[in-house]
């Protein structure tokens, strides 16, 4: 399957916006955004003039990138939240989130999406008892997410856990640091989804052209 394997932080000067795409570098002046605030390349620094469609393009690759999604994935995210009832962008935004590679980043077992994907597809987690390792696996409300027993030594996922009242643990989940496991409260509302901060009716506009 093709993935992006360049730079992260090129991404997040790109789109001139923290993603959070690499851990808990994030979180220091060593993230990229603080050192050099321009988009990458010889004409980073330069003046450029977006177009409306340009703008909408932007956030759909902010959120595509952010959840680390090819094209064809996100586009076929986008046509079922828009077959779901209410509004479509928020629809799209919880989709993504109920991703179980998105739910164990939530949680904090990783400090990154790219490194909770990883994880998961390794085999290290049980949900409701039962070991998936298919990231994109939709998680709903009341479904258990545990650590596997022969895991929980991982000095990776550890170190993780320590960092995670730094990042924080969303209203929508909760962790259960001791037993090595976290639990799906209910379905995130858009507006507890502040981090990063994106604006999904763009998004809307540009498919629906």
């Amino acid at each position: 399957m093709a993935r992006y394997t360049g730079s992260v932080c090129r991404q997040c000067r790109r789109e001139n916006m923290k993603l959070f795409l690499k851990g808990d570098r994030c979180y220091t002046d060593k993230c990229a955004i603080e050192r050099r605030n321009y988009a990458p390349g010889q004409h980073g620094q330069g003046r450029i003039k977006v177009s409306d469609y340009g703008t909408q393009l932007r956030e759909k690759q902010r959120v595509k990138r952010t959840y680390g999604l090819l094209e064809k994935q996100f586009r076929s995210y986008f046509k079922k939240a828009d077959q779901m009832k209410g509004v479509t962008g928020e629809n799209l935004l919880v989709l993504l989130e109920r991703r179980l590679d998105s739910m164990v980043y939530r949680l904090g077992f990783a400090s990154s999406r790219n490194e909770s994907r990883q994880l998961v597809r390794h085999g290290h987690f049980l949900v409701n008892g039962r070991k998936v390792n298919i990231p994109s696996y939709l998680v709903r409300p009341g479904d258990e997410i545990t650590l596997r027993e022969k895991s929980r030594e991982v000095v990776r996922i550890n170190e993780a856990l320590d960092g995670v009242m730094r990042r924080g643990v969303p209203s929508w989940v909760e962790l259960d640091r001791a037993g090595f496991k976290g639990t799906v409260k209910t379905l995130p509302v858009r507006e507890e989804m502040t981090t990063p901060a994106f604006n999904e009716r763009l998004i809307v506009e540009l498919y629906s052209k």
